[in-house]
């Protein structure tokens, strides 16, 4: 019976975190759908002493161990921007990761709640990160599907788990998969939506050549991202630091064609678009590590791909509903017509974000992925 016993133990050490990131590759290692996140990446992200997202948050990380194995984690987190300017008492969880062992979800949510009762705070929700910038949701459909760069995968049984615990669903995310014809078969509805928003509207799209040529810009996108994001419900304000940080993360893996940024007569950003190579075959094929061969899978990602994936689009609200993400979309088939994309894929949308949803209808596409968080009283 004492073999039975289950352990959880906080992550106070290095090696403690190294065991933490690993544990998915033992965990999913054989499973041909998990695309494999790079280690590195994965530590500096928890570091207290590398992310800047410490200033305004805090995390706890356990590993819940039975007979010495780890069979489990949770990372635990307090979002203080959250609760001190939303007013929202909530306790995050995420990096969550379980055997198919009820009492194992059950023992990490017990670390989970008691932290949220000892900070004072009123619910738990996840799997969610640090902010709106990390990834987000468990995975409740498409299973047979590889996740991308930057979201979680997770069995079917996490869910089950959750239900079982008495926790309801909170916010709902879809995904979708389009398929793109040459642009002389484009949808005729959009090429010509496009160029009418643009003399309506008095907008120019903008042609970057280069890295450099986006610097300037990168702060007005994330502005931007808060205008049009702002009043969902799983918002939080973006600080400077996470702009520094995200941009120092996910610039390298950017090429300035899948950059597409719309201004009007004032050259100020209406709309933008950033869109990356798929690096999912990369990342399976680098298993974790960058180095000393992992970079040279990602150079061939970025150069000989097919599939691209939707990382952010920002619409200011004034022109939301007046067609410019039909400008955006219609650039975004020039440049993937020209470097030999057929298939993009969106990243998570929240359901009720019908607005973006809506622009899919226009192309022959799958809603292939379907995600959620989960929450529940303390």
């Amino acid at each position: 019976m004492g073999q039975d016993k289950i352990i959880v133990k906080e992550v106070v050490s290095m090696d403690d975190l190294q065991e933490f990131v690993k544990f998915p590759f033992a965990l999913y290692g054989d499973n041909p759908h998990w695309t494999p996140p790079l280690i590195q990446e994965e530590i500096d992200t928890l570091d207290k002493t590398k992310n800047p997202v410490f200033k305004n948050a805090e995390g706890n990380y356990f590993v819940a161990l039975k007979q010495d194995k780890i069979v489990g984690r949770v990372a635990v987190m307090i979002n203080w921007i959250e609760i001190n300017q939303l007013k929202k008492k909530k306790v995050r969880f995420g990096w969550f990761d379980v055997i198919d062992e009820v009492n194992v979800t059950a023992a990490l949510m017990k670390k989970v709640f008691a932290i949220g009762k000892e900070k004072g705070m009123e619910f738990v929700e996840g799997p969610v990160g640090f902010s709106n910038l990390d990834k987000a949701g468990m995975l409740i459909k498409g299973f047979e599907e590889n996740n991308t760069m930057i979201t979680w995968y997770n069995a079917p049984y996490y869910y089950d788990h959750f239900k079982k615990l008495g926790f309801d669903d909170l916010a709902v995310w879809v995904e979708y998969e389009i398929m793109l014809s040459s642009f002389d078969k484009a949808p005729e509805k959009i090429k010509k939506f496009s160029n009418l928003m643009l003399e309506r509207y008095q907008l120019r799209v903008l042609d970057f050549k280069s890295k450099k040529d986006i610097i300037p810009y990168v702060e007005q996108m994330f502005r931007l991202l808060e205008e049009t994001y702002g009043k969902l419900q799983t918002f939080v304000p973006i600080q400077k630091h996470q702009i520094n940080q995200y941009k120092e993360k996910y610039f390298r893996y950017i090429h300035p064609d899948f950059i597409k940024c719309v201004v009007d007569k004032e050259n100020y950003l209406v709309a933008f678009s950033i869109t990356m190579p798929s690096f999912t075959r990369a990342l399976k094929k680098a298993n974790g590590k960058m180095y000393p061969f992992g970079f040279l899978h990602f150079l061939k990602a970025m150069y000989f791909n097919n599939r691209a994936s939707f990382y952010l689009i920002g619409v200011h609200p004034k022109y939301q509903n007046k067609g410019v993400t039909a400008i955006i979309f219609n650039e975004m088939q020039k440049t993937f017509n020209k470097n030999g994309y057929n298939i993009v894929e969106t990243n998570p949308e929240l359901e009720e974000n019908s607005s973006i949803q809506n622009l899919w209808k226009n192309y022959e596409h799958r809603q292939h992925k379907k995600r959620l968080t989960v929450t529940k009283k303390i």
